[in-house]
């Protein structure tokens, strides 16, 4: 939790403030005792009407200064604390942003989806009942023993033995509490994994009629969860019976030795009232300090959770590089023996693949399921960095390139299309920002999707759903590709992004490409023969490796993976067209 005390740069004032007014509330809380005395031994004794008046007069100012004192303090711990989350949450976006896949793929969605909400509003708990409790129990406690030994030193004592065992109680307790709770965050990540599966892929789940089975696995998770929150609440639940049994016995031991005082005259009645509000007080402040001590094992738990994707470092920046200038007559695309592994698995994803692609020309990529096509077109705009070899692109290491340099320069339309809560002008503009209408209509023109953007009534104003959601998978799919090409990039990646097209559209998809898209490289990656048969350059993978390189007509002769494929998709006289 002490790494995280920076994101409260800024709320020095507040952080200071708010303890600082709720010791002002805990001091005016220790004068009550002695007014309360004050109205015992010489009000009530005396039958002095006016004196107890005047007496209930300051102990209600007392409380109205103390509300005051608190509810400032409360202003500024709140203020504090919303600020801590804010710098912590925008932080923590920031530099899951800034992880590469790799990291990614190694965290995963769901757990980092419940650090940066669970988590950080624990921590931000945590933060507002340390600025308010921290040194309010404390003062409570000292205060009230001290004041307890200023009435009478021999009972004093009483307050030093009960305090102890009180404290050590609590921390008992406590102890056995922490590492349950961290049980209980993991736990709540299985939650937020099944969840995120679940309406992810709801259509799946009833498509298959699962919904009864994925009822059951999350109640059993949800159950897990259930028993650890239980299993800390029983431990828990023992702290009030515990203290309040010891702070009994010390009040018997008070009244019964208190009694034997005010007979001798050493003590007052009065006193002794104060002595036994004194001891309740430091009851109170013991369990408002358990219930800090909760929520500050909470909070540390989380900080914990934190700190590890805050430690998470990139493996892949663009620190220390600078703008590239195209070298002429270099290829468009280049890839020199490259070999990918992806993190943790044993077997390369891609083994000493070398081709090349010249500006204007169409690279088609075809290859089983599994075979690398998309791990290969990922390592072009550097979602990922290879183990062996060396991926250029105008003649430069793609390393060497700033990140905003070398994306700019390529269009990605990736396998499952991905679109944005806003209208369809919004969505457009992620492949441009300033895209004027014309650059918007051309790269629907190209895609295919104009006809029907065209007849919603709203046009580039009507709204897509989170997901695209309110789209079929043909229009969402072309409205990637229509981003992709607003800011006609030199290089187009198409990663199976036209499987859910009829040939036909398919076809003109094509066509538009290859025929208004002047000097853009393009690499097509399909599962369909027709749609990579007429590039200029055909890469046929086969379980990571390049099984061959060349037209479709030369690949016939000299590639059995490649014929094959054909074979069992075309017909005798498509395969020779």
């Amino acid at each position: 939790m002490k790494r995280l005390i920076r994101f409260l740069r800024g709320y020095g004032k507040e952080t200071i403030l708010a303890p600082l007014f709720k010791m002002l509330e805990a001091a005016f809380e220790l004068i009550v005792p002695l007014v309360v005395a004050n109205i015992v031994d010489i009000g009530i004794q005396n039958q002095d009407i006016p004196y107890i008046w005047k007496q209930c007069v300051i102990m209600v100012l007392l409380g109205i200064i103390g509300l005051v004192c608190s509810l400032t303090a409360q202003f500024f711990a709140a203020k504090a604390a919303m600020g801590f989350s804010t710098a912590l949450r925008k932080e923590m976006f920031a530099h899951i942003s800034s992880l590469s896949y790799r990291e990614l793929d190694r965290l995963g969605t769901p757990t980092l989806v419940t650090r940066i909400t669970s988590d950080i509003n624990q921590a931000q708990t945590g933060v507002n009942m340390v600025l308010r409790l921290f040194l309010r129990s404390p003062f409570i406690v000292v205060g009230a023993v001290i004041m307890a030994f200023t009435i009478n030193v021999r009972i004093g004592v009483i307050f030093l033995i009960a305090v102890p065992l009180i404290s050590v109680v609590i921390y008992m307790i406590m102890k056995s509490t922490v590492p349950i709770y961290k049980k209980a965050q993991a736990s709540l990540d299985k939650i937020s994994l099944i969840t995120r599966e679940n309406h992810v892929g709801a259509r799946v789940v009833r498509a298959f009629c699962r919904q009864q089975e994925e009822n059951r696995e999350f109640a059993k998770t949800n159950d897990e969860y259930t028993k650890i929150q239980v299993q800390a609440g029983k431990i828990s639940a023992l702290l009030n019976p515990a203290t309040t049994v010891i702070m009994n016995f010390a009040i018997i031991g008070i009244l019964w030795y208190g009694s034997k005082e005010v007979y001798t005259g050493v003590l007052t009645q009065g006193e002794v009232v104060a002595l036994v509000n004194y001891m309740t007080q430091i009851l109170i402040a013991l369990i408002a300090l358990a219930n800090l001590i909760v929520a500050v094992t909470k909070a540390m738990a989380s900080a914990v959770r934190l700190n590890e994707v805050l430690d998470t470092k990139p493996t892949m920046t663009d620190d220390g590089t600078k703008a590239q200038e195209e070298k002429k007559n270099s290829a468009r695309v280049e890839f020199k023996d490259v070999t990918f592994t992806y993190a943790g698995s044993q077997e390369p994803a891609l083994s000493h693949i070398s081709f090349t692609a010249m500006p204007g020309e169409t690279i088609g990529i075809i290859g089983g399921t599994g075979c690398g096509k998309s791990t290969l077109v990922n390592l072009i705009p550097r979602f990922y960095d290879v183990n062996e070899g060396e991926v250029l692109i105008d003649g430069n290491p793609v390393k060497e390139y700033p990140f905003a340099q070398l994306r700019k320069k390529i269009g990605m339309v990736p396998q499952h299309a991905v679109l944005f809560k806003g209208t369809i002008r919004d969505n457009m503009k992620w492949g441009k920002e300033d895209a004027t209408e014309e650059e918007i209509d051309r790269a629907l023109s190209i895609a295919q999707a104009k006809d029907f953007v065209e007849s919603k009534p709203e046009k580039l104003s009507a709204m897509v759903s989170q997901g695209g959601t309110n789209l079929s998978g043909g229009q969402r799919q072309r409205l990637t590709i229509a981003r992709a090409l607003v800011g006609m990039p030199k290089i187009l990646i198409m990663d199976d992004s036209a499987s859910a097209l009829d040939f036909a559209t398919d076809a003109a998809l094509r066509h538009a490409i290859r025929t208004q898209t002047e000097g853009m490289t393009v690499f097509i990656v399909s599962q369909r023969a027709t749609s990579i048969k007429q590039a200029d350059k055909i890469l046929v993978l086969d379980d990571g490796e390049l099984a061959g390189v060349g037209t479709h007509q030369e690949l016939m002769k000299s590639c059995e993976v490649y014929r094959e494929i054909c074979l069992s998709q075309l017909s005798e006289q498509e395969v020779d067209r």
